[in-house]
């Protein structure tokens, strides 16, 4: 078990003599112990049919465990650098995840795994990247996508890539969190502030000569993110765009599916507190192949909260809130609002016991209204593997109502 540390130490020691390279291993430790319970409750939308007597009471599932990255993300990675000359340098970056709790995740870098170039002219980067919209939604979340602490904003974008696609081997969520085979380009650090980038990510999927319809660009995605950092200030808005499904129908036409996401995000530091704010639209574009019919789901959301230090810790509060808009109202609910809501309210508590170890303590609370309505969606869950119940025909049945999450752990970064 020595022999692997020794040689990553000796290469790394090996490497950093050169004054013209360097190579640096990265990364999060971080465990604690979780609770979660998710209430599900009946439901009837159709006053000629009310819920049978058997489902009067709301039903809880409960779960324990033994949690990782409560409050980061745990992860190791490498890193390195070399020095061309003339203001040139080659860069990579190979990151995995890691799971504490069982030791898995090492098996790949699905993190993150590129290569680039970058110079006066800025940085080209090619590999598999965080998308240009989650970058915002990770930098106004104070906690950072991690844990119970969540925001549902982040995380209905997540649901949505699972339940609707693309998705890919390495993840279901791939082209909302993640996106892989990218090219990115990014803007160089010296323009007073401004900084951006844009990216695109090919699909690579087949097409045979002679058969028109084998054409699909399923998986194929585009962002752009542009934003100001002066001082106090950072606010940046960004722009992606998923294809989903792509293909040929026998009438001629084509069934597509497209996931947009457009946001707007930022902070705010009062010295004594930070203000974090997003405001995000997510539309889901579906257009049938037969018909030509068109139909556009929409998810507003919004996040507002802060953060202040207290003592040798930092103390986080933020409330969020997505609400979903059925492109299909009349299908959707006959006998009333066809619209539903998830909000999130969470409080957590990090205590720096040096620079690279801390303790922390996160409580969220969740809240579903008219969870009937694209459960899969929706339903949003704060962790684990507990789920709610959800049957019936959107007119009567079980629907997700609401959901209480708790974090205790320990995080050191090295």
């Amino acid at each position: 078990m020595k022999k692997p540390t020794a040689a990553i130490a000796a290469l790394i020691a090996s490497s950093a003599v050169s004054a013209q390279s360097s190579l640096t291993l990265f990364g999060v430790v971080d465990a604690g112990v979780s609770h979660y319970s998710l209430k599900s409750s009946p439901y009837s939308r159709n006053p000629l049919r009310p819920p049978p007597l058997t489902m009067a009471t709301s039903v809880r599932t409960h779960q324990t465990a033994l949690s990782t990255s409560g409050t980061n993300a745990s992860r190791i990675g490498f890193r390195g650098t070399e020095d061309l000359g003339g203001g040139l340098a080659a860069h990579f970056w190979l990151e995995s995840p890691l799971n504490i709790d069982t030791g898995t995740g090492m098996s790949n870098f699905s993190r993150r795994s590129t290569v680039s170039l970058s110079g006066p002219f800025g940085e080209f980067r090619f590999g598999r990247d965080l998308t240009a919209t989650f970058l915002n939604d990770i930098g106004s979340d104070p906690f950072v996508t991690n844990g119970v602490g969540t925001d549902v904003v982040a995380l209905v974008g997540a649901y949505l890539a699972m339940a609707r696609g693309p998705g890919s081997t390495v993840s279901p969520i791939d082209n909302y969190v993640y996106t892989s085979n990218g090219i990115s380009y990014f803007l160089p650090p010296n323009l007073g502030g401004f900084y951006g980038n844009v990216q695109y990510a090919l699909h690579e999927n087949v097409r045979e000569s002679g058969l028109p319809g084998s054409r699909s660009s399923k998986g194929r995605y585009m962002g752009a993110r542009a934003g100001f950092s002066s001082g106090r200030l950072d606010i940046s808005a960004a722009w992606g765009e998923s294809i989903a499904a792509d293909k040929a129908a026998p009438t001629g036409g084509r069934a597509t599916e497209k996931l947009r996401t457009m946001n707007v995000g930022g902070t705010y530091d009062f010295s004594f507190m930070k203000l974090w704010a997003e405001l995000s639209r997510m539309e889901d574009r579906r257009t049938d192949g037969f018909t030509a019919s068109r139909q556009r789901d929409i998810y507003n959301g919004g996040l507002i909260a802060v953060s202040a230090p207290i003592g040798p810790g930092v103390i986080k509060l933020a409330y969020s809130r997505v609400k979903f808009e059925n492109g299909n109202r009349l299908a959707a609910a006959p006998f009333g609002d066809p619209d539903a809501s998830v909000s999130r309210l969470a409080l957590g508590y990090v205590h720096n016991l040096s620079k690279r170890t801390a303790l922390y303590a996160t409580v969220s609370k969740t809240q579903i209204r008219n969870g009937q309505n694209n459960p899969a969606v929706m339903g949003i869950r704060p962790g684990g593997s507990a789920s709610y119940i959800s049957t019936g025909d959107g007119q009567v049945g079980f629907a997700p109502r609401s959901a209480m999450g708790y974090d205790f752990g320990m995080r050191v970064v090295f």
